[in-house]
């Protein structure tokens, strides 16, 4: 089921704008390029109308926000919109600044989003109104285990039915939810961590995978989850003594380029509840 989203995702290489941060705007980029799709960077107020009407999907990233940015991204979301292109939205760090906090509610007010994609605290800020974030980490007391899987899904559902998106909760355990089903996701590797952006980089897939399969919003973004969390154990098993995090940061983008549709189905673990 993943690997035909995958496949469709290189057959029709569909054009991703990015209004993201300038820590991983590269990563971004490459690891759009390595999934088969291509990206497009661009936050002018004078432009980003005109490149968001070009292209297939958009993805809107809160990482390093200033005030022309965050008119920019209401603007091309809402050009999206009107043309009818996926949006997927990473409020990173919402719930760490007013400034965050309030621009996050202002996009999830005010665009219509195909996909919502942060960790816990970032998404129940956006539920709630507020919250807190260890920066742009999830607060310890709010991550997912075992013991609040059930509750954190039921959650991530009641939140798919207010918005009319699809939510996507990363950590340990991943969630991707609509109104009515739930993936619960087991993909990934603990060092995933060390690498800056790797948040980021999954949320430009996901905006890839949803935009060349929109006919089915939940299954893409699950594959693309799961992808991603396939290739940080990929690139986890070609480690060698002599590599730390910056080699790691390349093995990722190396395995999401070599990832077979085959190799997806065989490597995604996933429970449906």
């Amino acid at each position: 089921m993943f690997g035909e989203i995958l496949e469709k995702v290189r057959r029709t290489a569909p054009l991703i704008h990015n209004i993201t941060n300038y820590v991983t705007v590269n990563d971004c980029a490459n690891i759009l390029l390595a999934c088969g799709a291509s990206p497009i960077m661009a936050d002018d107020l004078d432009e980003v109308e005109e490149i968001t009407s070009i292209c297939g999907g958009l993805n809107i990233n809160i990482g390093t926000l200033n005030k022309n940015t965050i008119e920019s991204m209401l603007k091309a979301g809402k050009k999206a919109n009107e043309l009818g292109h996926p949006v997927v939205l990473d409020p990173v760090g919402a719930g760490a600044s007013k400034l965050r906090t309030s621009t996050a509610l202002r996009l999830l007010n005010e665009i219509r989003l195909s996909v919502i994609r942060g960790n816990i605290s970032e998404i129940k800020t956006l539920a709630y109104g507020a919250g807190t974030t260890k920066g742009v980490d999830a607060d310890v007391a709010d991550k997912v285990t075992e013991e609040t899987l059930d509750s954190t899904i039921e959650f991530a559902r009641e939140f798919a039915v207010r918005t009319g998106s699809v939510i996507i909760i990363t950590g340990a355990i991943d969630i991707a939810a609509d109104k009515d089903r739930a993936f619960c996701i087991r993909n990934g590797h603990p060092f995933m961590g060390s690498v800056t952006g790797t948040g980021c980089q999954l949320s430009a897939m996901i905006a890839a995978y949803v935009t060349a399969n929109r006919e089915n919003a939940l299954q893409a973004a699950a594959a693309a989850v799961c992808a991603m969390g396939l290739c940080g154990e990929k690139a986890f098993a070609r480690m060698t003594e002599l590599d730390g995090n910056a080699s790691y940061r390349n093995y990722i983008i190396d395995a999401v380029y070599r990832l077979t549709p085959d190799e997806l189905d065989r490597g995604a673990k996933y429970e449906m509840r």
